[in-house]
């Protein structure tokens, strides 16, 4: 199997780093700030939905076919991910707790949902960063 290209997902990780970056720096009353605020939200999903994909590629050779991969649901993809230590299990129940906010608010797209999510975000971007290098490390 060759290596996972993750240009896309460390791209989205960057372009959300830097977002919040500015989003730090703009008056919260701002249009900046919305517009930043936005960006932010928009490439939390993203990465949370690439997560669940690159991960579950990373599981298939733990698997006797690739059928059983695909057909895991998100919390399984994390589950699995820490039994065969690709992710410890801190890491794992974070993952999940993302998931779990974003599926707790996803009735509300306005202000409060990306309130939520921002106070995530610092450790969101770290647990991130972490997952691309253990993507990028599978043989």
């Amino acid at each position: 199997m060759s290596k996972l290209n993750t240009d896309y997902f460390i791209r989205c990780i960057v372009t959300l780093e830097q977002a919040f970056r500015a989003l730090n720096q703009q008056p919260i009353d701002s249009v900046l700030y919305d517009i930043y605020r936005a960006a932010c939200v928009k490439e939390f999903e993203i990465i949370l939905e690439q997560t669940g994909k690159l991960l579950k590629k990373c599981l298939k050779p733990y698997f006797a076919s690739s059928k059983q991969v695909d057909q895991l649901i998100f919390k399984d993809i994390f589950r699995y991910a820490a039994k065969h230590n690709l992710i410890n299990l801190e890491e794992a129940e974070r993952w999940l707790a993302y998931r779990d906010n974003r599926n707790d608010t996803a009735h509300d797209y306005g202000a409060s949902f990306a309130d939520d999510t921002l106070v995530l975000l610092p450790q969101f971007i770290i647990d991130a960063y972490r997952m691309n290098e253990m993507i990028k490390n599978q043989p």
